[in-house]
């Protein structure tokens, strides 16, 4: 390897620079009755809109009977699409794009806002901006995953810009005991495998749940791979027909070898091997700025990966919960939850791999950021039912406190590792070193209360609204590697954000109901909370929606469609340009409309479609005498498609399914510069899969066996589907076409 000296580059990540991206982080009873299911499944509406998605709102509503766009992705949904990870579940939700960046796994692309601007919720709790605390995390323990589209501070505080994604794990049921077992295998060698089992117990009132999912998740990428743990358990103690106790542990782990990327390169070097249709545009090397282009990603790089042999990422997580629920009276409940959330997470990489002009070679960097992070809370709520002048009336209200503290330990000194280069084709990976590290200590202290308001003016006309009052306290300290304190350091400022919703519904007919909302949110203007310093702004960024829709669930419960249009804008935005650098962006303006549909004309068929179109784009953006107004954010694609269909042969003795979806995805740019396109792409997956009932099979008591085979990528497309704009000299690429076999069992 040939060893250059060091040259300044783009801002670090994971550590102690803005959420934005990773790369600055790491720094009540439905109207209509849903039909019943052909394969004996508990019933649901073609949307899921009978849900109640507690991340929405806290006042018991349905999706269908929420003022805004929510969206349930269910374990049914994500069986039968064939959703292997979180990440996978944005393909169920309109409009939604996601990738695992490898400093920020697991981000979301939503309304025009990426990353640390969508807030992720773990049962309703937020650990955190997405692009520092997010991990690859397997669906198999998950009941659901809520999608809550534009600003949603009213819900869950800070970072709720585009919106909120909300995991809920499997809860306890009563009732005779439940087993399942899932297994499975691809072509690349993904395996995994999950049991769970809940039900009651011998202890009257005692109910359980508890799920453990192994698996392996390998890369079309050479030596790229994520070992996942996830076990989760459950106990309900219903001491009283109204009062409960509960608790519940998850304990999650991660670890493996990072895929930062496939470097872009020129066309004139890839000559006949230049990939098209995957990258257009121009790029600028991190290291010298030499401008690059016209861009394309080489074929003989497609599963090369970059990163040094010795590279390694992880993290180990652990939740305790544990509260009660009281019906108090019978128009009064009380709920309350105590949490408690430790993790460790960490990187060992190298991170940019730019293509330099001057020797057609790749030069990179070396960084590593570990975080240890312990998070404690405690939610109080009430809900009253009550009659206001002879109109009925539902409130609610909730107090939060929480105490978030994190350490960053991340490389401090910029001497020990100079960039090195590599060839392109065939690239000696090297070895990391020794890190000698900066510490920062961050600690984060909220106090937040909410009330939530329905008023039923008339049996079709609602008044729906609510107000958040925060004050949070955010302390940061640190030291450097050679002993020195961090200029500005300590220091301590608080902010007293107010957030709030005001909406209507109208339902002139059963099923069919008209909304219109106004909301707000508040985050960090210049940085992340956790990455604020005094030269900074301290600053809270505004956020505000206009959004305007309709719900319809008809036809006996067997079609639903909903549609939503929105103007959304951001005040104050700050853009991160490197590691020195912040510009103010101004403002960034969104709007868009989306459309889903589902249809069920025959007990045997399902049909269904969903269509975003957004409009996303900087206002008053100047950057060294140009003007970056009208540029679109990175990660935002203007229009984003999604079908699917299938149908169930139940006549013979093994009922039988097909199916199959297409996704396409429009073109997107991967730095704020507008410069590279990441173009366009449509990709399709298909399946089928047999049911076997238990008594046609060897084991006494199963009641259904299913196997199922799938193929993703069908047509085997090479494309771009997600970037990390803090590496805008390269871009992740998407799997190539792959073929699954899996077995499942219920008894």
């Amino acid at each position: 390897m040939i060893s250059p000296p060091p040259k300044p580059k783009r801002a670090s990540h994971r550590g102690l620079q803005s959420e934005g991206t990773p790369k600055q982080a790491r720094r009540a009873v439905s109207r209509t009755a849903p039909p019943a299911t052909a394969n004996g499944e508990p019933a649901q509406t073609p949307l899921n809109t009978d849900v109640v998605a507690t991340s929405a709102s806290r006042l018991g509503l349905t999706v269908r009977e929420t003022p805004a766009t929510v969206e349930i992705v269910d374990q049914r949904t994500i069986r039968e699409q064939g959703y292997r990870t979180t990440t996978d579940t944005a393909q169920g939700a309109v409009g939604v794009l996601s990738g695992d960046a490898a400093g920020a796994p697991a981000g979301f692309s939503m309304r025009g806002f990426t990353f640390g601007e969508v807030n992720v919720l773990y049962n309703g709790i937020s650990i955190g901006p997405q692009s520092i605390t997010s991990r690859v995390m397997d669906t198999s323990n998950l009941d659901r995953v809520e999608f809550l589209k534009g600003p949603s501070s009213l819900m869950s505080g800070l970072d709720a810009i585009g919106g909120s994604v909300n995991y809920v794990t499997r809860q306890p049921t009563a009732g005779a005991i439940k087993n399942d077992l899932d297994t499975s295998i691809d072509s690349l060698g993904t395996y995994r495998t999950h049991f769970g089992s809940g039900g009651g117990t011998a202890v009257q009132g005692l109910d359980y749940r508890v799920d453990i999912s192994q698996s392996k998740i390998n890369s079309f990428i050479d030596g790229d791979y994520q070992n996942l743990t996830n076990f989760s358990t459950q106990l309900n103690y219903r001491l009283t027909d109204t009062f409960k106790l509960w608790g519940a542990v998850e304990y999650k782990k991660d670890e493996g070898h990072a895929y930062w990327g496939t470097p872009l390169v020129p066309t004139a070097f890839s000559g006949p091997n230049a990939k098209v249709g995957v990258v257009s545009g121009t790029a600028v090397n991190t290291f010298d700025g030499s401008i690059l282009g016209p861009l394309t990603v080489d074929s003989r790089t497609l599963k090369m990966n970059y990163n040094v042999a010795d590279n390694s990422t992880g993290a180990h997580e652990l939740w305790v919960r544990g509260g009660f629920e009281w019906a108090l009276a019978n128009n009064i409940t009380i709920k309350n939850q105590v949490y408690d959330y430790g993790a460790r997470r960490y990187w060992y990489d190298s991170e940019t791999y730019a293509f330099n002009l001057g020797t057609s070679t790749i030069d990179r960097d070396r960084f590593f950021v570990t975080h240890k992070q312990h998070v404690s809370g405690d939610n109080a709520d009430l809900v009253w039912d009550s009659s206001f002048f002879g109109l009925e009336n539902r409130f609610a209200a909730q107090m939060q406190v929480s105490r978030n503290d994190i350490q960053f330990a991340q490389e401090g000194n910029p001497n020990v590792f100079p960039a090195d280069t590599v060839a392109v084709l065939n690239p000696d990976p090297g070895l990391y070193g020794v890190p000698q590290p900066n510490i920062r200590n961050s600690r984060l202290d909220t106090l937040a209360g909410s009330i939530e308001d329905r008023l039923k003016l008339t049996p079709m006309l609602a008044l729906i609204g609510g107000v958040r009052v925060e004050d949070i306290t955010l302390a940061r300290n640190g030291i450097n590697f050679d002993g020195t304190i961090p200029a500005g350091q300590p220091f301590t400022t608080t902010w007293t954000p107010t957030s709030y919703r005001a909406a209507y519904t109208f339902e002139p007919v059963r099923g069919l109901i008209f909304y219109s909302m106004y909301a707000t949110a508040f985050d960090p203007a210049a940085a992340g909370i956790f990455s604020i310093s005094p030269g900074a702004s301290l600053q809270l960024t505004s956020s505000r929606i206009y959004e305007t829709g309709v719900k319809q669930l008809f036809w006996d419960g067997k079609a639903e469609w909903t549609l939503a249009a929105y103007d959304l804008g951001r005040q104050n935005v700050y853009v991160r340009i490197n590691d020195t650098t912040f510009t103010l962006a101004g403002e960034v303006r969104t709007r868009g409309v989306e459309f889903a549909g589902a249809l069920r004309p025959l007990e045997s068929v399902k049909l269904w479609a969903n269509i975003a179109f957004t409009n996303a784009e900087y206002a008053n953006f100047n950057f060294e005498g140009s003007s970056w107004s009208g540029n679109t954010p990175s990660n935002v694609a203007p229009a984003i498609i999604n079908a699917g269909a299938s149908y169930r042969f139940s006549n013979g003795h093994w009922p039988v399914e097909i199916g199959g979806s297409v996704r396409h995805v429009a073109s997107r740019f991967l730095f704020e510069d507008d410069a590279t396109t990441m173009e366009a792409y449509t990709t399709g997956d298909v399946y089928a899969f047999v049911d076997i009932p238990g008594s046609d099979t060897p084991w006494q008591g199963l009641d259904k066996m299913r196997i199922m085979f799938r193929v993703r990528n069908v047509a085997d497309r090479v494309y771009a589907p997600w970037s990390d704009p803090g590496y805008p000299d390269q871009v992740y690429l998407g799997a190539p076409r792959t073929y699954e076999l899996s077995a499942s069992a219920k008894w």
